[in-house]
């Protein structure tokens, strides 16, 4: 296997220093368009395996002056990553080839803010569900054959299900 990103690793205690540091960075880039900046993804979670990578959700007013800020993104050493679903901007950031932070950008309404949120915070929360999530991610990087699209593939199932799991608790 030719695992093309960076390995699980056990929680480190500097990814939420490194969350603040970029988004103080990213910021300015959305001034009055910006309406909030989350560390979400799994090193977001304290205690939860992941790879070393800082997810940043920004959400905007709306997402309609994209290229208002996508030329400031690229600036920053950020590349365009693909709209994972429509409102849903992704970009990812690499620092000599190793990918360092996913940037996700939406509109404050869009339903994936939503979702990254309770999942982060239903993950924090729940000991039982992150130590499975922990060892679920392990399982599928081991046993991983053709990349990320594989491991990502490999984890929706689980994460469908928590989310279900955390409207049902609301």
């Amino acid at each position: 296997m030719d695992w093309e990103y960076a390995k699980i690793t056990e929680y480190d205690k500097q990814w939420p220093l490194e969350f603040e540091f970029e988004a103080t960075r990213l910021r300015p880039i959305f001034a009055s368009r910006l309406v909030s900046i989350h560390h979400v993804g799994s090193t977001a979670v304290e205690g939860l395996a992941a790879k070393p990578e800082i997810d940043v959700l920004i959400t905007v007013i709306d997402c309609e002056p994209l290229e208002n800020w996508q030329g400031n993104l690229i600036e920053m050493g950020y590349r365009c990553g693909g709209d994972l679903v429509e409102g849903h901007h992704f970009f990812k950031r690499d620092v000599n080839g190793v990918r360092t932070h996913k940037l996700h950008v939406c509109a404050q309404e869009h339903p994936q803010v939503t979702r990254m949120l309770r999942i982060r915070d239903h993950l924090r929360a729940n000991d039982e569900d992150r130590a499975a999530y922990t060892a679920l991610k392990r399982h599928l990087e081991k046993q991983n054959q053709t990349g990320i699209a594989e491991y990502l593939d490999g984890k929706s199932p689980f994460l469908d299900k928590l989310y279900e799991k955390c409207c049902s608790n609301s």
